[in-house]
């Protein structure tokens, strides 16, 4: 077959039998550069005859397939034989139509419209490139049906791009001064449009609108075909047996048939064998398998049957050959290259041999084990090797459960090879602006953009952590797949960032120099720049629509990268862990605490699988650092706090149905109520010496305010209940705890936190949070002062400059998308603002920063999960981040003092019936039988009342609260039953009164 060889005669461009007639291009930066290899590929070279053959038509096309970086590749291959000029534009659920005709820009006081991609394109004759057509909802694209069809379009600044024919009719007719009054734009001859799609359905997105879909002409580019793909994976891995390379891609073409797909196993990623042959080709002694894990890891995303299928095709082509232990390596030295710049030399020992090899580096590396903060165990350093070798060749991504110290690994990895990190926490609700460029003021007015955290990481080469990418939104992050694959973006001001090599060879061919690029606004993105992601396992078998437990790991974001899992540590390697860092800690509750945590992580009991996540890595550190401060508390005190089990079960249920049994969890028995109340009466609970508060057992130092109005002042009445949650409190602050506070409604946890910073004279900032908190408005207010947008600082960001303590009220109401952006600023102390600010713990000497103040504290208070709390799980979504407290209505008898205070005028006799009855009503609404918990709010209430208006009846006052419940016919018999017991005569009707006899 001859036509499929390309050549060059002059300006022609000749594939086969078709000759095309190249243009000199009139912007030569925008033309693509080094997107075609040495060898094409028979096929590949078929697909670019077919496009040439539309293109002289005239006709736009479509490339549809499978994931992956294959049609975005020839479609610039054919882009650069033709020598044609490129606007690329991904789509995604936030493209509008502004972003594809025209948006309003301000300049010095006036609006213009600027020209966007699709209309640029048009004007000057470019080729437009529409990634990800399944992507953009729905009624967004037919803006283009008529510029598809018939080359017009109306602007909106009042012009009309009209085809290229009916033009130059008119302007025999009349002159160009004529038709540039009618505000009519020539559309050049040369304009094309190329989109590049995945068929839906298969793939999940939109599907295509039939009137779109008209006007295009459709090519199925499909993989490579084997033999081409093996001569690709030969050449990349030389020292590889050829019958090993044969299996792997048997493997992938298996995995992508129709019948796996029809078995639900998501596609092979085959464009990432490439990478992995190149760390084959390094370390030949690492078994298939053990790769293969890198590439799919199908034991996080598959359920029983899908990974029985996958090993059945594993064992097929003879690749099960990991059942062994995975090579074991580990991490000799870290050095700067010599010869090549921005590379450090690793050496690894890799079962009996020792390795040297390159990976991108920026400072000056460090060698392993030389962090004082991070203790090694065998099983991280085996992953941060493994991590090591996957950094050869690709962006990686871990997977762990939360807190099992995905970040502290990923800090460490970066650290070992000079890195600095820059993370971005994501959200779902996160849309494209956000992860690429922000639309901002300029003080005169002026509208600008300014570039985010991720793009300046990709300038300056520095480590980008995704934090949470199982969280955001599937079409937000497939618009990073360019820049995962090709180390190229577009952003929204027209700037373009090219990988380093291309952006060399363009400056080589031009002749012009990075002054000049970066006029025409072309920049080069740092060539060690890597990606590092973290995400939480993929939840198995959720397909449903259900978002938060979306299977995120789908075909397309295995393209994206390679795949480590961070498996939870063994109790011997955990208990090194505790002892590194908690290094006071009593032996015996620290082996107790794990003998628990790790008997609860291997039952497949789901309460105890729920408790177990939270009792992760990171709540055993906390809870093991307190009992190292206190080592006479109970571990089942400090177990209890950790599940707050008092509200989400009762733990003693769980461990019955544990093999352990209760013996781990007996420990020094907590202060009982009564030694509290005993102690209460002698000396009270609270006293102030010298400057130094006393609270129970534990002391503090009363903190110097110097902003007195912001203290919080309230009427509080000491009860003894209430003072032990705050003597717990105050152990976790002074350990530096941010704290959760966790209860019904009206049981006094606003009340214990101000009287809580009123004790220790600590200012507070206020926050309430609701359904329509935004991140946007957690961090700032807007508002515009002469005409410039200027930002508020929220009460956050003030907490976090003067150093008072945060009070984040009905955090649960809020989307947990929303609050889990506090995670960053709790855990590493970082987080970004939205006007381009960043939070950060420790001194940097960096612009637009905001030094976070020693002082600074969270204490966030939640009303506890589940129904009739109509807010999200604020506890399972963020729980382990912080140190958790139940707080509970006071026992009888505290509370029955209480309100004496409330009351003193109240007869006792009166006052003692409604403690009791309430009592029984909250141990109806704990079982079940009613909803509602009545709390200490509901007779402090009614007390007050009795206080004020005493001739009034108790029926009476009582139906102030027991009204609401007067339609609910079952509800009002229950209560009815339950005040009769106790001598509160309500809802009686005359019908139901016997007259007793005397």
């Amino acid at each position: 077959m001859h036509w499929s060889s390309c050549s060059f005669t002059g300006d022609t461009v000749k594939i086969g039998e078709i000759t095309y007639k190249l243009k000199p291009p009139q912007n030569p930066e925008l033309v693509p550069v080094k997107h075609i290899s040495d060898s094409l590929p028979q096929t590949v070279a078929q697909h670019l005859r077919w496009i040439m053959q539309k293109d002289l038509l005239g006709q736009d096309v479509f490339l549809i397939g499978p994931p992956g970086p294959l049609r975005r590749s020839i479609a610039m291959q054919y882009l650069e034989l033709t020598k044609r000029e490129v606007e690329y534009v991904a789509l995604s659920r936030d493209t509008t139509e502004t972003d594809l005709k025209q948006r309003r820009e301000i300049r010095s006081g006036t609006a213009f419209y600027i020209d966007q991609c699709a209309v640029r394109a048009a004007i000057r004759g470019r080729v437009l490139v529409l990634e990800g057509l399944e992507k953009a909802e729905r009624n967004v694209l037919p803006v283009l049906n008529n510029l598809l069809e018939n080359r017009e379009m109306q602007l909106e600044d009042g012009r009309f791009l009209m085809s290229a024919e009916r033009y130059d009719k008119l302007l025999q007719e009349h002159t160009k001064e004529e038709l540039d009054s009618w505000k009519i734009v020539r559309v050049s001859e040369d304009f094309r449009v190329i989109a590049l799609g995945l068929p839906v359905p298969k793939y999940k997105g939109n599907p295509l609108d039939p009137p779109l879909r008209s006007r295009f002409q459709a090519r199925d580019v499909y993989y490579l075909p084997f033999k081409d793909q093996l001569e690709l994976l030969y050449s990349a891995g030389p020292n590889v047996a050829a019958e090993r390379v044969s299996q792997l891609l048997s493997l992938a073409t298996t995995l992508c048939s129709q019948e796996s797909s029809s078995l639900g196993l998501p596609d092979f990623p085959v464009d990432n064998l490439l990478p992995v042959l190149h760390v084959l080709n390094s370390f030949p002694m690492l078994s298939s398998q053990q790769l293969l894990h890198r590439l799919y890891p199908y034991n996080s995303m598959l359920g029983k049957d899908g990974r029985t299928a996958v090993e059945g095709v594993l064992s097929r082509f003879e690749l099960l050959d990991g059942h062994r232990q995975p090579a074991p390596t580990t991490i000799l030295s870290v050095s700067t290259a010599k010869d090549v710049e921005g590379h450090a030399d690793i050496t690894l020992h890799v079962v009996d041999k020792d390795i040297t090899f390159q990976v991108p580096a920026v400072w000056e590396p460090r060698p392993p084990k030389s962090s004082p903060t991070y203790i090694h165990t065998p099983s991280h350093s085996q992953l941060l090797a493994e991590m090591i070798q996957s950094h050869m060749v690709k962006d990686i991504c871990l997977i762990g459960p939360k807190g099992c110290g995905k970040s502290v690994i990923a800090r460490e990895f970066a650290e070992m090879l000079g890195y600095s990190m820059e993370p971005v926490m994501l959200y779902q609700d996160m849309t494209v602006r956000d992860l690429l460029q922000q639309r901002y003021t300029l003080p005169n007015g002026d509208t600008a953009w300014r570039p985010s955290p991720l793009v300046t990481a990709a300038m300056e080469g520095k480590l980008l952590l995704l934090d949470g990418i199982h969280r955001v939104n599937l079409g937000t992050l497939a618009v990073l797949s360019r820049l995962l694959h090709d180390r190229e973006i577009d952003l929204y001001d027209g700037t373009r960032l090219l990988r380093w090599d291309r952006y060399q060879t363009l400056k080589e061919q031009l002749h012009l120099s990075d002054q000049e690029l970066q006029e025409r606004s072309v920049f080069p993105i740092h060539p060690s720049f890597r990606v590092l992601a973290l995400a939480e396992p993929p939840v198995v078998g959720s397909a449903g629509s259900n978002s938060r437990a979306q299977q995120w790991l789908g075909p397309e974001v295995l393209t994206m990268f390679l795949y480590h899992n961070v498996m939870p540590l063994a109790k011997e390697e955990e208990m090194g862990l505790i002892q590194g860092l908690a290094p006071n800690v009593p032996m015996e509750g620290a082996e107790q605490l794990l003998h628990l945590a790790h008997s609860l992580r291997k039952t497949n009991d789901p309460t105890a699988q729920s408790l177990a996540s939270s009792l992760s890595t990171r709540q055993l550190l906390r809870i093991c650092r307190r009992l190292s401060q206190h080592p006479e508390e109970s571990i089942t005190h400090a177990v209890n706090k950790a599940c707050l089990s008092r509200y989400t079960l009762s733990l003693s249920f769980s461990l019955s149905h544990t093999p352990t049994h209760t013996q781990a969890v007996q420990g020094r028995p907590h202060i009982s109520l009564c030694d509290g109340w005993v102690r209460f009466q002698q000396y009270g609970y609270t006293e102030i010496n010298d400057g130094v508060l006393t609270i129970g057992s534990v002391s503090a130092p009363i903190y110097n305010a110097d902003q007195k109005m912001k203290v919080p002042d309230v009427l509080f009445y000491d009860n003894p209940q209430h003072m032990m949650v705050m003597e717990d409190m105050l152990k976790d602050f002074l350990l530096g705890e941010h704290l959760l506070l966790v209860g019904n409604q009206g049981v006094g946890k606003n009340k214990i936190v101000d009287r809580f910073l009123h004790l220790l004279n600590r200012p507070r900032e206020y926050l309430q949070l609701h359904r329509d908190t935004t991140v946007q408005t957690l961090t700032l207010q807007p508002s515009v002062r002469d005409g410039i947008i200027t930002y508020e600082d929220s009460p956050l960001v003030k907490a976090v400059k003067f150093g008072h303590v945060l009070v984040i009220d009905e955090a649960d109401k809020a989307p947990t998308n929303v609050t889990c952006i506090l995670k960053t600023l709790v855990e590493s102390g970082e987080m970004i603002l939205a006007d381009g600010r960043r939070i950060i713990s420790a001194f940097m000497d960096r612009p637009d920063t905001i030094i976070m103040h020693p002082d600074f504290r969270m204490i966030v208070l939640a009303n506890r999960p589940g129904f009739p709390f109509l807010g999200n799980d604020f506890f399972g979504a963020l729980g382990d981040i912080f140190s958790c407290h139940a707080v509970d209505n006071p026992k009888p008898k505290a509370e029955l003092a209480m309100l004496k205070q409330y009351g003193p005028d109240v007869p006792d006799a009166t006052l003692q019936k409604l403690v009791a009855a309430f009592g029984e009503l909250r141990s109806l609404a704990d079982q079940g039988t009613i909803n509602y918990p009545y709390s200490t709010r509901e007779v402090v209430n009614i007390v007050k009342h009795l206080q004020k208006f005493p001739d009034e009846g108790l029926a009476n006052v009582v139906r102030n609260v027991f009204d609401f419940d007067s339609y609910n016919k079952d509800m009002r018999e229950v209560l009815i039953e339950a005040l009769h017991k106790h001598g509160i005569p309500i809802g009686a009707k005359p019908s139901s009164v016997k007259l007793a006899k005397e």
